[in-house]
């Protein structure tokens, strides 16, 4: 039996995946807390900082533009890191993404103000940002395939949904951290001096935590397997397009229904909506940032749940619960923020946050089942980093124009219901694949139709 295969067919946990779970999990916290922190404080700082020459409502503009740009250079880091991914191992790019994110963070809170440099400011923040957006188009891919190469074949969803945990505990540290600066070390004027900064260098410390956990685990089992057949692809981008481009399209639609919804609170949106001080609410922002971590906490539940759920019902069943429930949650989110209280932001956020999570903790699982094991690393990294673009990367920007163009919520309620609706549908066209086998030896399996028309085989078939 392959290495591959007897690490799928074996139902305990090693202590090698142990240490990959907890190693995913720490460092995709690490990654994405870079990430969020950007984004929280271009809804929080970066306006008044960095474009205030602009005003408010263009700065405001101008400053998710930079959160949402970042995510048009996902897809080169994708295909940098899929195509050495596929090449020389997962781990190795791992490692460089880290390194990466880690220390663009840090630099961006050492930058000098518009006030200080002038236009320098905004170029060099916007140029640290493509760093992060190159370094995240790499980190998703190679974390979920070391989870999910690493599990038994009926814990995938459970395996995968440990690096899936780290996004939401990146926006739990990341809120925790700016709420902690903000009410209690760095309160009122002081946080824009230099409270903002802190959170941003303290990445420094949990680049270091993150490196000695990724250097000390093992590379994925199928990946190792590739290596002593031989079977690595030469040029795994294009034979990805080539052979599943509409397959790569419509996993980028599942995400980017979960994204443009996620991106809401993440991409710092309702945090500057309702602390805004010319518009309709004038929140306080600690409160506001605490709320966001608690439903976060949700999320990272949710995403808990779904993971294991989809083990038990399939990744598909799991997504179409969450897609129903994140409907909900979107319909109801600005009735519950516009009534203007702590509380009902907070309820608002935290429901919208079991849909997130719902259609979350299934998709590392869900995404390593449709590619073939020669071009998974390019195939998972890239359709993450489209689904990015297409969701997440401008619908805080988005929500911003909406508003400014009407008036009124109720506009953005109706982009995130659509974008929502598209998340559905596009995994309706998908088949539930659960069980696969991964390993390289079983390609020409792993090429059949993922495509829900057509004979194909029935929904764990081959689990059973």
């Amino acid at each position: 039996m392959s290495t591959a295969h007897a690490v799928q067919d074996s139902g305990k946990m090693s202590a090698n995946d142990r240490k990959v779970a907890f190693a995913t999990i720490i460092g995709t916290t690490i990654e994405w807390y870079d990430f969020f922190i950007y984004a929280a404080a271009a809804g929080l700082v970066f306006t008044q900082l960095f474009f205030a020459p602009a005003g408010h409502t263009l700065g405001t503009l101008l400053a998710f533009a930079t959160v949402g740009l970042s995510f048009l250079f996902r897809p080169l880091g994708a295909f940098l890191a899929g195509h050495f991914g596929d090449k020389i191992g997962r781990r190795a790019i791992l490692v460089v993404t880290l390194i990466c994110m880690g220390l663009s963070t840090a630099l961006i809170g050492l930058l000098p103000t518009y006030d200080s440099i002038g236009l320098w400011a905004p170029i060099l923040l916007l140029l640290l940002r493509i760093i992060q957006g190159l370094s995240a188009g790499g980190e998703w891919g190679g974390a979920v395939l070391m989870a999910v190469e690493h599990a038994p074949v009926h814990k995938r969803g459970r395996f995968g949904s440990f690096p899936q945990i780290g996004v939401p505990l990146g926006l739990l540290l990341a809120s925790g951290m700016f709420a902690l600066m903000s009410g209690v070390i760095a309160p009122g004027d002081a946080f824009l001096e230099w409270g903002w900064r802190f959170p941003f260098l303290f990445s420094i410390v949990l680049l270091f935590v993150g490196h000695w956990m990724r250097k000390a685990v093992e590379e994925s089992p199928v990946f190792e397997e590739i290596k002593e057949r031989g079977s690595a692809s030469k040029t795994p981008v294009m034979d990805l397009f080539k052979n599943h481009f509409w397959l790569v399209i419509t996993a980028a639609l599942v995400f980017a229904g979960n994204s443009a919804i996620g991106y809401m609170t993440t991409g710092g949106f309702i945090q500057n909506y309702t602390t805004n001080p010319d518009g309709p609410l004038t929140l306080p922002r600690t409160p506001i940032l605490i709320s966001v971590t608690v439903s976060a906490a949700v999320w990272l539940l949710f995403t808990w749940i779904s993971g294991g759920l989809s083990d038990k019902i399939g990744r598909r069943n799991t997504y179409i619960i969450g897609f129903i429930v994140q409907l909900f949650g979107v319909l109801a989110l600005f009735p519950l923020v516009n009534m203007g209280t702590i509380w009902s932001v907070s309820f608002g956020l935290c429901f919208l946050s079991i849909g997130i999570g719902m259609t979350y903790g299934a998709q590392a699982a869900f995404y390593s089942e449709l590619f073939p094991a020669s071009i998974r690393f390019s195939g998972v990294s890239i359709s993450y980093a489209i689904g990015a673009i297409l969701g997440g990367a401008f619908s805080p920007l988005i929500a911003s124009w909406l508003i400014s163009m009407t008036g009124s919520t109720a506009a953005v309620a109706f982009y995130l219901a659509a974008m929502t609706l598209i998340g559905l549908g596009a995994t309706l066209i998908l088949r539930d694949r659960s069980g696969i086998p991964l390993g390289p030896e079983y390609e020409d399996l792993q090429n059949e139709s993922a495509f829900s028309i057509g004979k194909n085989k029935s929904e764990h078939a081959y689990s059973k």
